[in-house]
């Protein structure tokens, strides 16, 4: 019976014991392995070869501690920063600032450095935001509202990418943070970005009534630059009416006096082919503009030399002896006496 009992014993033993000597390597964990409290061996999961299923001593002689190997992040807390001004002189505007911070630890080789000095992720976290904090607004200082805050996306995202590296990589004046951490805590700081950035509660609607103002001041600056505008492309376009009004009247002067010269020349061409009939339609002219005449009594010769034309046409080759008349007073007169006469008679 006593050697059940002890088998029994045994088996138990075993049992509670067994479990406490096997111990697994996930991917997503590094397991730090101690005796003692002295580091032994530390198991990546990244690597085939370490991940997998181990053995140790139970505790408290051998003891494990798993860390995640992934990325991780956390956000900053929200703080009021002060930035520049536009000439850069003074410290005036203030915003909230929302950031987050992405890290892991570096390797397997930091897990050592990484559990001594900051132990677990959440002292992690409590030693980065602190430091990243105060970094961060000593570089916001040295930027202007605008940079973070425009309607130019390109501009914004410039100045925060310049921002991120200022505080990732250092610049001539601060040390680089990236390998400060990886250094010191065997963490590896992977991207510092802002999540948003704003007015303060307490200032918001001052600044939005001081934007509506700036706003209307520049929209009655660009209906004046309308106005000037408009005046002068009306000024430019009267100023031009007139110049193609003058250069068509010119043409026009100019076509007009070629077409009486051309008139001319084609009438002399005429009249050089047949003087007496251009003479003969010289008189019919006069006769017309005399008995056209809207007073309707005519004195005329009794020799009826205003009318021979028309009762004796001249024969071709027949010169038309020229008919001295005058008019006067809407009357025509010659030097022997007259005799009172209609339009439709003879005297």
């Amino acid at each position: 019976m006593r050697w059940k009992l002890l088998l029994t014993l045994a088996l138990i033993t075993a049992a509670v014991v067994a479990p406490m000597c096997v111990f697994t390597v996930d991917r997503t964990e590094y397991v730090y392995l101690t005796q003692f409290g002295k580091h032994i061996e530390t198991f990546d999961g990244g690597d085939d070869a370490q991940a997998g299923l181990h053995f140790k001593w139970p505790w408290p002689i051998q003891s494990v501690q798993r860390l995640d190997r992934r990325l991780q992040y956390f956000d900053l807390p929200g703080a009021e920063l002060l930035t520049r001004d536009p000439k850069r002189n003074t410290i005036d505007r203030t915003l909230t600032l929302d950031a987050y911070v992405c890290w892991r630890i570096a390797d397997a080789k930091g897990v050592d450095q990484f559990i001594r000095s900051v132990g677990t992720p959440a002292g992690a976290q409590a030693i980065l935001g602190q430091r990243i904090a105060s970094e961060l607004g000593a570089e916001i200082g040295r930027l202007e509202l605008d940079d973070l805050i425009n309607t130019n996306p390109e501009k914004v995202d410039a100045a925060r990418e310049q921002l991120r590296r200022r505080l990732l990589y250092g610049s001539a004046s601060t040390a680089s943070l990236e390998k400060q951490a990886e250094t010191e805590y065997g963490i590896e700081v992977v991207d510092i970005r802002l999540r948003r950035s704003n007015h303060p509660p307490a200032v918001r609607e001052a600044i939005f009534e001081r934007i509506k103002s700036e706003r209307s001041k520049k929209r009655a600056e660009y209906e004046s630059e309308g106005e000037q505008l408009k005046q002068n492309i009306e000024s430019e376009g009267k100023r031009r009416v007139e110049v193609l009004k003058a250069e068509a009247e010119a043409k026009s002067r100019a076509l007009k006096n070629a077409a009486d010269v051309e008139a001319e020349r084609i009438l002399n061409e005429a009249h050089k082919k047949d003087p007496q009939f251009f003479t003969f339609l010289k008189k019919l002219e006069e006769y017309q503009r005399i008995l056209g005449d809207t007073k309707s009594t005519l004195l005329l010769s009794t020799h009826r030399e205003l009318f021979d034309l028309l009762f004796d046409p001249p024969k071709p080759g027949t010169p038309v002896p020229p008919t001295p008349t005058r008019v006067m007073d809407g009357a025509a007169q010659t030097g022997k006496p007259d005799t009172p006469a209609t339009k439709q008679g003879r005297p």
